[in-house]
Parts: structure tokens; sequence; C-alpha cells
């Protein structure tokens, strides 16, 4: 990924694992870095396929240790230059505008989570969904509980929108990144999707 300049960040002397022990799975280089939005800091991690990981919290240090703890088979490369299409793009989407760009996602799930993944990109902008739903729409109605664990396990915060899931009763549930984070881009896609107005960067 040519526009991903980065430094190496391995600690001196220590050599790179073809595999993780504890996770019996091949490593992978994922390269990161973080910037400002409306609704905290977004940390993401690139591997050549695309975006591996976007997360949102308070703190560049505190999502660092979040994604070296989701994936520790892996070794890093901090502080690239996040391309500035996909960095707009990501920002306009946590202020609820519908998608403009389309950015690669590299994912790895099992078969259930990525026909959930899947189905969660397929609501439409400005509505929700229950699990129960998302359960019906991947041909296994009785498994909201497994949907709910696999919204858990989604580590692309917005592009794979699971902040767009929330309980029959239409309380919202839980979400990763926190409950206020989720109802604000719940807020902001509503409003947007009503009014049609233009939210850009």
């Amino acid at each position: 990924m040519s526009a991903l300049a980065s430094s190496r960040s391995t600690r001196p002397g220590q050599r790179p694992l073809a595999h993780s022990p504890a996770a019996g799975r091949l490593s992978e280089d994922i390269a990161f870095g973080s910037f400002d939005s409306p609704l905290g800091t977004v940390l993401l991690g690139l591997t050549a396929r695309g975006i591996r990981y976007l997360a949102l919290g308070d703190s560049a240090a505190g999502l660092e240790r979040d994604l070296r703890a989701t994936m520790p088979w892996a070794s890093f490369s901090r502080n690239v230059r996040v391309p500035a299409p996909w960095r707009d793009e990501i920002v306009r989407r946590l202020r609820g505008a519908s998608p403009r760009v389309e950015i690669p996602l590299h994912t790895e799930g099992t078969p259930f989570e990525e026909s959930v993944w899947a189905a969660l990109r397929r609501i439409p902008h400005g509505e929700q969904r229950s699990y129960q739903q998302i359960a019906a729409d991947v041909g296994r109605p009785t498994a909201s509980r497994a949907v709910a664990q696999a919204c858990a396990h989604n580590n692309v915060a917005v592009l794979i929108p699971c902040h767009r899931v929330v309980r029959q009763t239409g309380e919202l549930g839980g979400y990763r990144w926190g409950v206020e984070r989720k109802q604000a881009l719940l807020d902001a896609e509503r409003m947007a999707a009503e009014t049609r107005r233009p939210v850009d960067a």
C-alpha cells in the first residue's frame, strides 16, 4: 500500500512470529493510524486488502491497546497516513451522511459472522433492524443471540453498520464503542435521511 507510509513498531530484537501460538493462525501485517472526528478518535487498521479495523474511542493510545489485544497474532506499523478520500468519507458517515465513496474492507469471520456483516451492510441508510430481523435475513430465524454476538465481533465500526441493529422493543442494546455513540449515529442518519440535507466533511 504505497499510500500508507509508516514506521515499524516492533521491539528491538523481536522476531515476527509466523504463527500466533494462542490463536494458531498466520500472522498478518496491519498498519494503523488515527484522526479526530465528531464522535471522538478514530483508529484505522489497514492491510493490503483494505480496512481491517475501524474503532471509535476517547484516545489513540487506548484504541491502539484494544487493536493489539483484539489481533495479538498481527505485526503492527503505526502512524500511517490514512488516504484522504477514506478519512473524509468516514467523517461524512459519522455525521450521518449516506455512502458516497466505496471503501474496500478486509474482514475475516466465521461463515455465519460474514453473513451477518453482509446483512448489516444491506440495511438502508437511516433505517434500523432488530436482531431477530437480521437472523431471519441470514436464514437463521432463531439465532438472534448469535447475531448479537456477530455484531459484537465486528471490527469495522460504521462501515459495517452494526449500530443500526437494535432490540425488538426498540431499545438500543449494546454497542462495542459506546451506547452514546450508537445513539448519536442513529440520530444523525435519521435526520439526514428525513431531510435529505447534504452532510459534508
